[in-house]
């Protein structure tokens, strides 16, 4: 791999017996495990993984700078590049996903919000507006309880990870120094909207009462665990070397077998394939759209264009 003239990864011209090496950033889950470790392994490329802890720090860069050849992405994060125009190609690969209900929080003595639909004019709290945590729980507000983006204050701690974007009337920036759960905490917000680990805090609660039987009444609207991450890789690689993606389709497929299995009561929180990953496409897509995430609207086509037609 090379510099290209941008300071983007270009992967370098090789002889016929050399094996391609792609710099890939993907998070550490059971289900890459066996992939990051060489268990799974390919005779037609090598994978250099470069250490990113957390590995949504990947996402700016990879966007930005197309600093790697194959990278993790939060899906809403990749809709809004894609929206504006990176070269970028999805994979349908999902290295993350879950029932987002657990990650809305208020405080445990917060008597005015007995559930989601309290929080109509409220002031919540989001890492950033464009977080895909927080496109899917604003999807299920509006959709489930009359919430909508618009009749909450959001207020956020980091820009978007496409740099182009600007967050919609509706959010406003935390002031310099304030951090999310001391806010929520003082008062100064109703409710915020954290990663995949809540804090162990016997002064907050979930918002939802139930966050698990909501979880099930979402699965039982669309019939999907919401999708957090996928993979993308670069244009100019997907268009020089299709076979490359064939492979690293392969690869994850193989991965996710060797490690335990993903499907617990009925939910497969890992699909892969175009056809799996339809429902989540279209929702994100409808969601991203309607909360002002995106500049202009995309189409299901658009999402996979660049893919090989031969990769499903």
């Amino acid at each position: 791999m090379t510099a290209g003239p941008g300071g983007e990864a270009v992967l370098a011209p090789a002889a016929a017996t050399e094996v391609p090496v792609l710099r890939a950033a993907v998070g550490t889950y059971r289900h890459t495990q066996a992939l990051k470790s060489g268990q799974v392994a390919s005779s037609k490329l090598r994978l250099d993984f470069a250490e990113v802890s957390p590995i949504n720090r990947a996402f700016a860069p990879m966007v930005r700078e197309l600093r790697f050849d194959v990278s993790e992405m939060a899906i809403a994060t990749f809709l809004q590049a894609k929206a504006y125009g990176k070269p970028l190609v999805l994979l349908p690969v999902t290295v993350a996903a879950r029932f987002q209900e657990g990650a809305l929080l208020c405080r445990a003595d917060d008597l005015a919000i007995s559930g989601p639909g309290d929080l109509a004019g409220r002031r919540i709290g989001v890492r950033a507006y464009s977080q895909t945590t927080g496109m899917w729980l604003r999807g299920t507000l509006a959709e489930d309880y009359g919430v909508r983006p618009e009749q909450v204050r959001w207020v956020t701690f980091e820009d978007a990870h496409v740099a182009e974007y600007r967050d919609p009337p509706w959010a406003e920036r935390a002031p310099p120094g304030k951090q999310l759960l001391p806010m929520l905490r003082a008062d100064e917000l109703a409710a915020v909207i954290v990663g995949n680990d809540a804090p162990d805090d016997p002064g907050l609660r979930a918002v939802f009462p139930d966050p698990a039987a909501a979880a099930e009444v979402f699965w039982g609207e669309h019939r999907f665990v919401p999708v957090n991450h996928l993979v993308t890789v670069r244009r100019e690689l997907a268009e020089s070397r299709p076979d490359l993606i064939a492979e690293l389709l392969r690869m994850f497929r193989e991965a996710k077998a060797a490690g335990p299995p993903a499907v617990t009561d009925g939910h497969d929180p890992l699909p892969m394939g175009h056809a799996a990953l339809r429902p989540a496409i279209e929702i994100a897509l409808r969601f991203s759209t309607e909360q002002g995430l995106l500049p202009r609207s995309l189409s299901e086509e658009e999402v996979w264009e660049g893919l090989p037609s031969d990769v499903a």
